[in-house]
This record gives structure tokens, C-alpha cells and sequence, in this order.
């Protein structure tokens, strides 16, 4: 048969690059870049020079990968397992969760996802048809909290960070003067970003700040870094914010006829002066005054947080400070400055999701929203309202139920019984934080279904484990959020069911056809396949999926952006119609409508008996490559690259502990320890270490005690879940305050 070319999306991380797939005989041939895909020269390194890709072969043929359903044979954890059938596998799924559906109601089964690995809307279209509102996620510590405070006191989320660019005008210069960036490492995370900015650096004209307690690549970059004690972000832009107000920078015309509540936001603020600031942050007062000068003068700006800002215990006042510095200076919904898209043309993931089919009876039930609101049905109500009336359809809010409360409620039956968790394309017993309550909590079930492409440690765990189609094996439709101004997609590029050999299922095959075997109505799920959803999605362009593809080469690029819509609108989407510094959203949902800092709980200011036997920071979550978060690590070619996990310590603790650049060293707090590899790095505070996140072990064995090594380097041993230290407005849990100590391994690994 002759060659076959593919136009795809990559989904090795958040990139989503365009591909041409080569196939023979419906078997992997080569992969390149996309040269018709109008976001090819915006990344670097380019989609050529990947790390990851030339890994797909590897990948997509890994011995190792789940191909059929699994049953569990065994006991929980002992990595015995029987091969059955799809229909078999979806038949006594469906009939064990029947009965815990009539014994417990359809609130008794939670489900867990990831960083999108696959296509999400399927799950939580399942979830609301059964009629359970408790859907965790990542999302409550990345992604979700930027979006719902924006929402809140603009009307609509902000261009998703990563879209955000550097705007040029039609002479290649800079119309963007300033770039301000919270806890993000866009060499290592938002690769698209990196290069805006490092052509940005080359042009001159526009000035860079990064606020980090790391010298990253992108702090080196800047013209001023702010190297910031971990947790105290919000007080930090407290402080520019008071700079802005008490030196009159602010853009008085936009604040009086576009902005509700700068008087009591000026009160606020009063007592976050630099110097006071300073004490907080051990960020220089100068160097403070000076960062909030040069944004608020070098206008448009732009500013993006990373997942440094949403790890924090502080993280919604961060970003609500954020906002606020961003409007007081007219950067928000003007070119160059930060973007609001509005909704996208196509039917969103929001609709297809099918939220509003879960009863308000069924919402009242989701665990953790009766504290945590934002991020939950609560928040999403009052946001979804405001955007029906300005907007006439809904934006990506989340309604998440709280991850630790649910595995709280799994252990103890309160408030109700969690019995039933399907997990899929997730890995919470790596990524979520305490995972010794996690371990407890999902080894307690009576029903754990995991659906993947690896036997992860989550999955020893699980009742039955299904094969999952990768990207390069089902198609792709990515653009309904309204985040961006571009719709893009991609074909199945290799079978995702050989006879045989292998049987991967898309998401939305398996949620089909296990609500259908729940007595979901087919009116509900007229697609037999993922494309006839895709046709369904694209009808309002007036194309279906093929064409699609073949008209647009997968990438529809929205109408040229509409900027400082409030002018056309008659305001914003908000209940006051302002731009909303003091939010009324929040004062609703019984929050304070104003940022404020609190000190971290766990912290050597607020702990410092605590302090006297863990007296080093810790703080985890930066992203590095070759990894994407938890995945890659059983790829032979990027495991060669990077094969063990690594902290960051300063040189001179490291001396004071006897500690050399690539001593194997125990990191040990409250919850647990955990050994990870010394890498001695003076772009840190001594005070302060940075281990990695994601680490397990695919070689290790699979059954317990090891569990693929879940227990060896796997930061989350330490990490905080208790609800009382958690943000108290999204739930988020704190990833970036913890208390440790780091000393030498003695053993013999």
C-alpha cells in the first residue's frame, strides 16, 4: 500500500503542534511539522528540533502499553490481571455501578481527569447525564483558577496564557511595551510564548519583569526579576498596585466611567507600601516601586501567571491582584495588551459538556462546594448568569468538586458515600497531593475503573483498566473555550483497533457506550463516532470535520479581534457593567470582594516551632523537559536524556549539609519523604528548595509495595491537602509553601 500523509495535532504536551503523520499499511512511518499550520515558525524550539517527537514511535508501540481491557484478578495492588472484552469490561462496569447508583444515588461515583490529555468533554457529559456533580480535576490548581476570577470581574476569562503573545504592529515593532509574568517558565512550559518573547528581546522596545524565586531562562531574560519568597505573590502586587494609586499612574479616565470600586480597593491597598511589602516578599522596595513604574507607564502591557500563581495558598488574591493592576492601567480587551476573545464561533466544550441538565438538587451535592465556591457549582451559576445576558452563551468556568474533601468523603462517608471513582487519563496517586490519604481512599472502593494508555501506579489499584486511543490514533477538535482566536483539528493518523493486536478506545466511545448501558438516552448520544460529534461542533461555520480539515488544513482562524468591547457594549459582562475591582461575584459567594495577603500555613513565619525541625522552604511544580508533568518516563530515548528526578538547592546549604551536585538526598517533611537527586543551583534562595514533580518509576515492579516506584520520588508524599490550608475561595491546594529538611542518603540504592 503506498504511503499515507496525515494532517494531525500533537498532544505530547500543551503545544498542540501541527503535524504531517506518515503511515504505510496503517503502521508509524515518520512525522514532521506542518508547514500550512499558521503556528508553525511561532515556537521554539521548533516543532522539528522536539525532544519529545521523535519519541512517537516508542511511544505509540511500547510494550507496555494497555491494549485491552484488564480485570483484575488478584487483590488490589497486586498487579494480577485477566484480559477481556470490551463488551464484557462495559457490561459489568455498568452493572457494579448500577448497584451503587440504587444503593448510594449517582452521587456516589466521582470521576478524576488530567491536564488534557484526550478530549474532556465525553466524561463530564456522562457525569452530568448520571446525574453526579463531583468531577475533580487538575484543573483546580492549573487552568481553572486564572479563568474564573477574570470571568467574575470582567465577564469573561482572559486569552488563555498560552496564546498570549508579544503584538506587533504592521512595521514588525512592538506594540506591546511591557510583559509582566507571575510563576511561569515560558522555556520550559509555553514554548510559543518563549519565542515571542525572545524575539521581543532581540527587537528592544519592550521591557520584561518576571516575578520567580528561581533564575530561570526566562528571569535571565528579563530587564528586571523580582526574585520573590515563595507564597507572597499577592502581597507583592498589593504593593505595585499601591505604587500605581499613591503616584497617580493609574488611567484615571478608564477607572472613573469603566471600573466599579477603586475607592475601597485604594483603602485597601493603603498599607501595602513597598517597604512594608518588602519585609513580606524580600523583594527590595526600590525594585518594587520600580516594576510597578515601568508597567504602568510602558503601556499596553501585558501580564501572565503560570501555575507558580495558581499553586499558591494565596492564589485567587494573586490573581485577583493581577487583574486589578491590569485594569487600573487600561491593559485589559486593548491590542497589545491582555485579550478577552469572547465566545468562539463553533459549539463550545461548555455545551457539549451538557451542565445544565444537572438538576439543581444534584449540584447542591457536589462535595466541598459548600465552602469552596468558585471553582464549584456555586460560582459557576452566578458567572454562567451574567454571560447568558451579555454574552448569550457560557464561558469555561469550572464546577469542580474539592479533590481532598472527596478523598476525605471516600474514607469516612461524609457527607455522603463515595464508592465509585473512573479515572481518566489521570494519575492521581502521582499528581495529587497527601497521596498517602489518596492511596488509602482509592484502594477503598468498591469500584475503581481507570482509563489509560499505561498500567500507572493509580491503575494497580483499579478494578478494571481500559486502553485509551493517543492522539495519533483519534481525531482532535480543540478551540470552543473562547481562550483564543484560532480553532484547530486533527485526523486519526494509525488505527486505534487492530484485530489482534490492539483495541484503544477514544474517551467518547467508552462514556457512550457505558451511559447508554446506564439507560442515558441515545437523544443524548447521537454520534456513533468522535467526528460525527466534530461535525455536530463545526455546523455553525458551516462545515463538517473532513472538510474541515481539507478546506481550512485544520486551523480556522477566528474574524480579526474585536478590542475594547465595553465601548461597543455598553459595558462589561458583570452584574454592575464595570470592570469590577471590588468583585460583587465573590462578595455574593460570602468572600472578601477585594485581594488580600494572608501568610502561609505552613510557613517559618507563621510556623516557626515547625521551622526549628524542617527549616528549608520547599516548593515544587516547575515544569521542565523532556516531561510533561507525570508522563514519558517509561520512553526509553527521553528517560536516557533525563533519567533521574532532581532538587534544586543553594550551593552554600548544600555545603552546610555536606551535600554534593548529585548526591542522592531524602527530602523529608510532615507527611513523609521522599529522595531525589541534589542539583546545586544559585538562582534559588538558600533558604529555599525546588524538588520536581511527576516522578514515578515504570521499570520498578508494578504490585505492591512498589507500585512503579509511586513512593520513591514523588513530591506529593509531602505536599498539603488539608481543606483548612487550601485556598479558600477555589479549593486550590498549596504546592508552593511547605516546610522541609534535606540531608544526605546513607543507603545504597
Amino acid at each position: 500500500m503506498a504511503e499515507q500523509v496525515t494532517r494531525s495535532i500533537c498532544r505530547f504536551c500543551n503545544s498542540r503542534c501541527g503535524l504531517l503523520v506518515t503511515s504505510e499499511d496503517g503502521q508509524l512511518v515518520r512525522i514532521e511539522e506542518d508547514r500550512k499550520d499558521p503556528r508553525v515558525d511561532m515556537i521554539f524550539p521548533p516543532t522539528k528540533a522536539c525532544v519529545r517527537l521523535p519519541a512517537a514511535k516508542e511511544y505509540v508501540y511500547h510494550p507496555e502499553r494497555v491494549r485491552f481491557p484488564l480485570k483484575r484478578k488478584g487483590e488490589k495492588g497486586e498487579n494480577k490481571w485477566e484480559t477481556i472484552s470490551w463488551p464484557q469490561a462495559l457490561d459489568e462496569i455498568a452493572a457494579k455501578l448500577g448497584e451503587l447508583v440504587h444503593k448510594y444515588g449517582p452521587e456516589s461515583l466521582a470521576a478524576t481527569g488530567g491536564t488534557g490529555r484526550t478530549i474532556l468533554w465525553p466524561y463530564k457529559r456522562f457525569m452530568n447525564l448520571l446525574g453526579s456533580p463531583n468531577i475533580v480535576a487538575q484543573a483546580m490548581i492549573c487552568f481553572a483558577p486564572a479563568h474564573a476570577p477574570a470571568a467574575a470581574m470582567i465577564g469573561w476569562p482572559l486569552r488563555h496564557r498560552g496564546h498570549v503573545r508579544v503584538q506587533t504592529g504592521a512595521d514588525g515593532r512592538p506594540v506591546t511595551k511591557c510583559v509582566l509574568i507571575l510563576g511561569m517558565d515560558p522555556s520550559q512550559a509555553r514554548l510559543r510564548f518563549w519565542k515571542s518573547l525572545r524575539e521581543t528581546k532581540k527587537r528592544g522596545g519592550t521591557k520584561i519583569i518576571v516575578v520567580d524565586p528561581r533564575r530561570t531562562q526566562t528571569a535571565e531574560l528579563a530587564d528586571l526579576w523580582l526574585q520573590i519568597r515563595p507564597g507572597t505573590d499577592t502581597a507583592l502586587l498589593l504593593s505595585m498596585i499601591n505604587v500605581v494609586i499613591q503616584e497617580a499612574l493609574y488611567d484615571a479616565e478608564f477607572v472613573n466611567n469603566w471600573c466599579y470600586g477603586f475607592d475601597p480597593l485604594k483603602e485597601r491597598v493603603k498599607d501595602y507600601t513597598p517597604e512594608k511589602a518588602a519585609e513580606i516578599t524580600w523583594v527590595p522596595a526600590e525594585k518594587i516601586r520600580e516594576a510597578a513604574r515601568i508597567y504602568a507607564t510602558e503601556r499596553p502591557g501585558i501580564s501572565v501567571h503560570g501555575m507558580g500563581t495558581e499553586h499558591l495558598e494565596n492564589s485567587q488574591d494573586a490573581i485577583q491582584a493581577r487583574i486589578i493592576l491590569a485594569a487600573l492601567v487600561n491593559n485589559i480587551d486593548v491590542y497589545g495588551g491582555d485579550g478577552i476573545c469572547g465566545p468562539s464561533p463553533c459549539i463550545s466544550e461548555v455545551e457539549m459538556e451538557l451542565g445544565r441538565l444537572l438538576s439543581p438538587e444534584q449540584r447542591s451535592k457536589q462535595i466541598g462546594a459548600d465552602r469552596f465556591k468558585l471553582l464549584s457549582w456555586p460560582g459557576r451559576e452566578l458567572i454562567w448568569e451574567q454571560n447568558r445576558k451579555y454574552w448569550g452563551s457560557e464561558c469555561l468556568t469550572y464546577a469542580l468538586s474539592h479533590g481532598p474533601s472527596l478523598m476525605r468523603a471516600i474514607l469516612t462517608g461524609q457527607p455522603y458515600s463515595v464508592r465509585a471513582v473512573i479515572t481518566q487519563n489521570s494519575n492521581p496517586l502521582v499528581t495529587f497531593p497527601n497521596i498517602k490519604l489518596v492511596y488509602k481512599a482509592l484502594k477503598s472502593l468498591d469500584l475503581y475503573v481507570v482509563k489509560d494508555f499505561w498500567l500507572t501506579p493509580s491503575a494497580q489499584l483499579a478494578d478494571y483498566v481500559l486502553p485509551t486511543a493517543c492522539w495519533l490514533e483519534r481525531p482532535e477538535l480543540i478551540g470552543g473555550q473562547g481562550l483564543d482566536n484560532r480553532i484547530i483539528g486533527g485526523e486519526a493518523a494509525l488505527p486505534a483497533k487492530v484485530p489482534g493486536l490492539h483495541e484503544h478506545w477514544t474517551d467518547y466511545e467508552f462514556f457512550r457506550e457505558l451511559g447508554l448501558r446506564m439507560g442515558q438516552s441515545e437523544e443524548y448520544w447521537p454520534w456513533q463516532t468522535l467526528e460525527e460529534a466534530f461535525d455536530y461542533q463545526l455546523a455553525p461555520l458551516g462545515l463538517t470535520f473532513k472538510q474541515f480539515m481539507v478546506q481550512e488544513n485544520g486551523v480556522h482562524t477566528i474574524a480579526k479581534d474585536e478590542y475594547e468591547k465595553h465601548t461597543k457594549r455598553g459595558g462589561f459582562g458583570t452584574p454592575t457593567g464595570k470592570l469590577e475591582l471590588s468583585s460583587t461575584i465573590l462578595e455574593k459567594l460570602g468572600y472578601d470582594p477585594l485581594p488580600r495577603y494572608v501568610e502561609p500555613h505552613e510557613d517559618p513565619l507563621s510556623s516557626p516551632d515547625l521551622c526549628k525541625e524542617y527549616p528549608l522552604m520547599l516548593i515544587t511544580g516547575g515544569r521542565f523537559i523532556p516531561y510533561f508533568h507525570s508522563e514519558h518516563r517509561q520512553i526509553p530515548s527521553i528517560r536516557k536524556r533525563y533519567p533521574d528526578p532532581k532538587v534544586q538547592i543553594h550551593p552554600d546549604t548544600a555545603n552546610e549539609l555536606g551535600i554534593q551536585d548529585g548526591d542522592w538526598v531524602w527530602i523529608e517533611g510532615l507527611r513523609g519523604r521522599v529522595r531525589q537527586r541534589a542539583e546545586l543551583f544559585d538562582g534559588i534562595y538558600p533558604q529555599v528548595v525546588h524538588a520536581q514533580h511527576g516522578w514515578w518509576f515504570p521499570e520498578r515492579p508494578g504490585e505492591e509495595p512498589w507500585l512503579a516506584g509511586v513512593w520513591e520520588s514523588n513530591i506529593d508524599v509531602l505536599t498539603d491537602d488539608d481543606p483548612d490550608h487550601c485556598n479558600t475561595r477555589s479549593g486550590g491546594w498549596p504546592l508552593k509553601t511547605a516546610l522541609c529538611k534535606v540531608y544526605k542518603c546513607k543507603e545504597v540504592f
